[in-house]
């Protein structure tokens, strides 16, 4: 039985994103669900049959205190390779995560966090990567939400359901290297400048440089502040109009944020959650610098 506990202020440690329509654009025709969303939009809709709201912060933070309604929903992150033998295995046991969790697949399913999106835009690319057709990322987290939370646990109620996956959920190394030359795609690398250059980079890495052809933009010039994206106006106004993104970074932590902004600005985004800690394993791929 949940209880309610009085709103903390954390004003302070957490932005609270109040974005406009305008700046939270679904990019899917077919879910009815805009990728990102605010809380307002929660407000809205919170208590509907066909919305299940979930906290990937895991079941202690969650029972401490959680929006109405929600129920926790530990999805993981995409791994660091995106070798077939990796993600085809994956994607049934994310199956399984959902299902134990009462996920039909047939809801709108709204994932939160703290409020960085540092957890939230990972488990929503495992729930696409897993086959669920409708997944959006609550824009500001736990923190967004302006009403009391509850505390206490909540009851799960498993269920019997089938998901098809989707491997094109997850960015692959031999997807991105096909399709170097392809005009749809935009690769963004959002990194440093001396990453992007190949000048400085993690030592764990063996080879240093970029993805040949890809566009450079810091993570940060995406965000006003942690976990609010800039206007979609603005980030439009940095990128252009392609018509498909894909953005890396170092191992994939980066380029999750990254996606999280470009999607709340209408884009069709991906992360390459390898990014470059696996590209640069693969000395058949090709590199630049400089």
């Amino acid at each position: 039985m949940c209880e309610r506990l009085p709103r903390p202020d954390i004003s302070s440690t957490w932005s609270v994103q109040r974005c406009s329509t305008s700046s939270c654009v679904s990019f899917s025709t077919m879910s009815e669900l805009p990728p990102v969303v605010h809380v307002d939009w929660l407000e809205r809709e919170l208590g509907a049959d066909d919305l299940f709201l979930g906290d990937v912060r895991g079941p202690n933070a969650h029972a401490r205190g959680h929006i109405p309604g929600s129920k926790p929903l530990v999805l993981g992150s995409p791994p660091p390779m995106s070798d077939p033998a990796v993600l085809e295995p994956l994607a049934p046991e994310v199956g399984l995560r959902l299902r134990r969790h009462g996920v039909t697949g047939a809801e709108r399913l709204v994932l939160y966090d703290r409020g960085d999106g540092v957890g939230a835009m990972p488990a929503a690319q495992m729930a696409e990567l897993a086959g669920h057709p409708r997944v959006s990322v609550l824009l500001g987290g736990v923190a967004a939400w302006r009403g009391e939370l509850e505390i206490g646990q909540v009851e799960l109620h498993p269920v019997k359901t089938t998901f098809e996956p989707r491997f094109e959920a997850v960015p692959t190394r031999e997807e991105l290297a096909r399709r170097l030359d392809d005009g749809v795609l935009l690769i963004l690398d959002v990194r440093t400048e001396e990453e992007f250059r190949g000048k400085h980079g993690y030592p764990c890495d063996p080879r240093q440089g970029r993805i040949p052809g890809a566009r450079h933009l810091p993570v940060q010039q995406l965000f006003a502040e942690p976990g609010e994206p800039l206007p979609a106006d603005q980030i439009r106004a940095l990128l252009g109009d392609p018509e498909e993104i894909v953005a890396y970074c170092h191992s994939g932590s980066r380029s999750s944020l990254a996606t999280l902004a470009l999607r709340s600005a209408g884009f069709r985004a991906r992360n390459y959650a390898g990014s470059w800690h696996e590209w640069s394993r693969h000395e058949e791929l090709p590199l630049e610098k400089g």
